[in-house]
């Protein structure tokens, strides 16, 4: 969430430069609603401060102040019921009210404004036609996408033979380069997560269409990132261990509500995927100069894959609702000649913090402070996946494996059943 100072002195402003991001966020209702607020809350201390000082005369009350401290006290109650309702009301709208962008971040409504800020590596050429990897994956009988679809339904794939151990290796293979090279702490964590851990995160209430909930009212993990920003809620964090880096493998799952028609073949938009997320805990000087690590980590995973890739920096009109700033990775598919998003890197500066209340002091006796929250994907394993089968595919039907990737894999390629 952000601080109300912020809300009621830039409430206006926010809403006329930015319509892109705020128009329909209910920030015009919240300074509406501040504002009446605010008065009722001066009306309510103004009697109360009235009906003490009645309170206070010497000697019997007379009729005349009996009869006002009567009315004063029906006021009051009147006063505070209309108070409560106005906060529980400003309440539910300044949570869907979504975080300001960052000074850095381009200006636009959707993401055509998005900037590229840098790429990285060559795309492939091929002597023959490069196929999408629904019909590599088919072909060498390591994807089974109507087996999934009759187990579970649309978006579910089931993955055989080189394309689960495939997974198992990019999982370990990530994992290794995240905690003995760039100092991360491996976390476990369910992937079943209460209501206020989704709350904490941004993911409710904004996105509750797009989460699977349980009987039992826990929500599936729609990303590693619920548990592990929630690691610290409600905590306040000696300023010296800061910053906090965690990794996690974890199974993800998206209803994909709003996805309809996107990404339809394939295994780029699924239900459940596999993914390994990064996520630090900063002081809020740190932390741009973090996001830039951050992603660099992320982009370290695609350079050793030998995955060409582009950074780009999405518009005002597109960013996530938690998100200050947000950098996109999107690698090269050859079988659908275009970049495709692989990974986003964030800054949500104290949004989360302040939702799931995760402080820190400098030192003792400081008054405390908000951290700055950062995540990011570090990489899907499905669609990095699919990236290695649509760039190093082979004219007889096999895929190479990366080199670094070969010691995690055992092999240094993928050969069909019948090649």
């Amino acid at each position: 969430m952000l601080p109300r100072e912020l809300l009621r002195e830039s409430a206006e402003r926010l809403g006329r430069e930015m319509p892109e991001r705020f128009a329909g966020s209910g920030l015009e209702r919240y300074g509406e609603l501040d504002r009446r607020r605010r008065q009722a809350v001066t009306r309510l201390e103004e009697k109360r401060r009235r009906r003490n000082e009645l309170g206070q005369t010497r000697g019997k009350p007379s009729p005349e102040t009996l009869a006002q401290m009567k009315a004063l006290k029906e006021e009051i109650h009147r006063l505070e019921q209309e108070t409560e309702k106005d906060d529980l009301e400003l309440q539910e709208v300044e949570k869907r009210i979504p975080n300001v962008p960052h000074e850095t971040v381009p200006r636009g409504k959707d993401e055509t404004a998005n900037r590229v800020e840098r790429s990285w590596g060559e795309p492939p050429r091929f002597d023959f036609p490069p196929l999408p990897h629904w019909d590599l994956g088919t072909a060498l009988q390591i994807l089974d996408f109507e087996r999934g679809a009759r187990l579970a339904g649309a978006r579910f794939t089931v993955l055989r033979g080189a394309a689960s151990k495939l997974s198992r290796a990019l999982v370990n293979f990530m994992l290794d380069i995240h905690t003995r090279e760039l100092g991360y702490t491996e976390i476990l964590p369910p992937y079943l997560a209460n209501a206020e851990s989704l709350f904490g995160v941004g993911q409710l209430p904004k996105h509750e269409e797009e989460v699977f909930v349980t009987r039992e009212g826990l929500y599936l993990i729609p990303t590693g990132e619920v548990p592990l920003t929630n690691l610290h809620r409600d905590e306040i964090l000696p300023g010296e261990m800061l910053p906090i880096l965690y990794t996690a493998s974890t199974a993800c799952f998206r209803a994909e509500a709003g996805a309809a028609g996107r990404d339809t073949r394939g295994m780029i938009r699924q239900h459940q995927f596999d993914k390994v997320e990064i996520v630090m805990f900063t002081k809020p000087e740190e932390s741009y100069r973090a996001l830039e690590t951050l992603t660099g980590h992320a982009e370290e995973i695609l350079r050793r894959l030998e995955l060409p890739y582009r950074v780009v920096s999405l518009s005002t009109g597109d960013l996530g609702f938690a998100a200050a700033k947000t950098y996109d990775l999107e690698v090269w598919l050859p079988g659908q000649n275009g970049y495709k998003e692989i990974s986003s890197c964030s800054n949500f500066e104290t949004f989360q913090a302040r939702r799931a209340s995760i402080r820190f002091r400098r030192a003792e006796g400081e008054k405390t402070e908000f951290v700055h929250t950062l995540n990011g994907s570090a990489l899907p394993i499905g669609r990095t996946l699919v990236a290695i089968l649509e760039n190093y595919q082979r004219a007889d039907g096999s895929v190479a494996i990366p080199k670094a990737l070969q010691p995690y894999f055992g092999a240094a390629e993928i050969r069909g059943v019948r090649s």
